[in-house]
Order: C-alpha cells, then structure tokens, then sequence
C-alpha cells in the first residue's frame, strides 16, 4: 500500500464512520474502483481506532462520567441506581453480541462478507429499513391530522433489554454495507427512541467492540501489502476527519432527515450490481492480493 492510498482510505474511513452509510464498505469500494488490493479486515479495524479516539475526545464528559460512576458503584451500593452507573453495564451488555460474533465470524468477515454483491445488497436493505425507522420517527415527532405528537423515548429510559438489542443490531455491522452507527441508529429509532438518543448511545456501544477488535487484528498488521507505516498514518487521518464529522452530525441529526443518507445508500447498491452485472466491477475485486 503507497502513502497516497493510505491517506485516501484514511480520508474515507474518517469521512463515513459516523454516518449511516458504511465505512467499512466504503474502504472496500474505494479500493476496488481505484483498482487497488482490498485493504482488507485488519486494516479497517485498525484505522477505527482513529475514529473512536475521536468519539472518545468527542464524548470525553460524558465517557469519564459514566467510567467513573460505574467504577465507584462496584463498591458503594447507593450509586447502582445512578443512570451514569447503569449505562456503563448496558454498554457492556450491549457489546456482548459483537465479541460473540466476531470471533465465530472472524473467517466469513475476512472472505466471503467481503464479496461486492454481498455489499451492494446490505446497503439497500439496510437503506430501506433506515428509511422506514425514520419516517416512523419523523411522524412520531410532527403528529398529523389525526394523531398525537407521541413522545420519543432518551437515554434515561434505556434498560437491558433494549441494551441488548442495541448490541445485536450493532453485530449485524460485522457484514460490510450494513453500517455500525446505521443498523445501531436504526434499531434505536424502531425501539422508539429519538434520533440524538440513537446516534449518542449508537457511539458509546461503539467504542469497547472497536477498540477491542482493533487489538485484536494488531498482530496481524503489516502483513501482506499493506504496512505498519500506511496503516497508522491512515488511522491518524481518520482520527482528524472523524472529529469533524461527528460534531457535524451531531448537530445535523438534531433538526434533519437521514433521508439523503437512505437514498445514496439505495443509488450506490443499485450502481454497484449494475457494475457487477455488466461485469465492470469484479465481485471479488482486488481480494487476490488483498
């Protein structure tokens, strides 16, 4: 892998992270419509250390609050109630079904999950249900003719079993196209929650299974084409846009639609098995030496 290549897969990685739309598909993508070697599993694990140190900096008062509540509840049993102390549970909670999978997975998430085909089909699928949460969320929010405004429920109404869903519709990420933040976000909306809930509780239950999975792919690091010196500098350009992403998301999803989100997923599917068809793109482009 070149520095230029490095620095753009950075640049992707920090720029779709967030949003709904797939980061680890969109790697993949670039790569093969740049005719470049699939980066491959290990290095996208790796560069979303950069991403969620950004989530970490980004949600520092809120992470060390959490942190330290929970920590402090282990020994004085007054502070078990406390919500800060609840949610580091449900966040642990919420991880369980990516580390389950992950491991079991670990083969089909490296071949087979990388499959353009498979992509090109979880984008659009996973586009129309974000669609569907979010129109339900919209008519939730405005009301109508003859419906109430319905109150939408925050964080201080999540419970474990709602956790735990949370955590199974993170898992579903673990196929390229599907989009942690999008299969999280949209699991939140279905459950009723608000849109700033969703995406805020979608990036804590982020950070333990991305650190935790970019450990795990170090040792496998620098082999193959791509190298230890284009795989941090990839991670410290995705750490930098992913900072300016996340603040402008949460900003954008506080008053907007994830409609635009929903339709470009639907388009890059549809070009995507287009290309593939007319045998353009290959499905299994660049993984030979990726």
């Amino acid at each position: 892998m070149t520095w230029f290549e490095s620095f753009v897969l950075g640049l992707v990685q920090g720029l779709t992270e967030f949003l709904p739309i797939s980061s680890s598909a969109h790697l993949r993508l670039t790569a093969a419509f740049a005719g470049w070697h699939d980066p491959g599993a290990a290095f996208t694990a790796i560069t979303q250390i950069g991403t969620e140190a950004a989530v970490i900096i980004y949600f520092r008062k809120d992470i060390g609050r959490i942190i330290s509540t929970w920590a402090r509840s282990l020994f004085n049993r007054e502070l078990r109630h406390d919500h800060d102390a609840q949610m580091g549970w449900l966040v642990i909670v919420g991880s369980i079904p990516i580390g389950v999978l992950g491991i079991t997975l670990k083969d089909a998430i490296e071949g087979p999950f990388r499959d353009l085909r498979l992509i090109a089909t979880t984008l659009i699928v996973m586009g129309v249900v974000l669609g569907i949460a979010d129109r339900l969320a919209a008519r939730d929010e405005v009301g109508g003719r003859h419906r109430a405004i319905k109150q939408r429920k925050s964080l201080d109404d999540l419970n474990v079993r709602d956790g735990l869903l949370y955590g199974v519709c993170q898992a579903m990420a673990l196929i390229p196209g599907v989009s942690r933040s999008g299969a999280t976000i949209s699991g939140g909306l279905l459950m009723g929650y608000t849109r700033e809930s969703a995406a805020r509780y979608s990036f804590l239950l982020a950070i333990p299974a991305v650190l935790a999975s970019g450990a795990y792919e170090l040792k496998d690091a620098g082999e193959g084409h791509v190298s230890w010196g284009p795989t941090i500098f990839a991670t410290i350009i995705a750490f930098v846009v992913g900072y300016v992403v996340i603040a402008w998301f949460m900003k954008f999803i506080s008053s907007k639609s994830f409609m635009p989100f929903v339709i470009y997923r639907i388009l890059l599917g549809i070009v995507l098995f287009a290309l593939v068809a007319a045998g353009t793109l290959s499905p299994h482009a660049g993984e030979s030496a990726g």
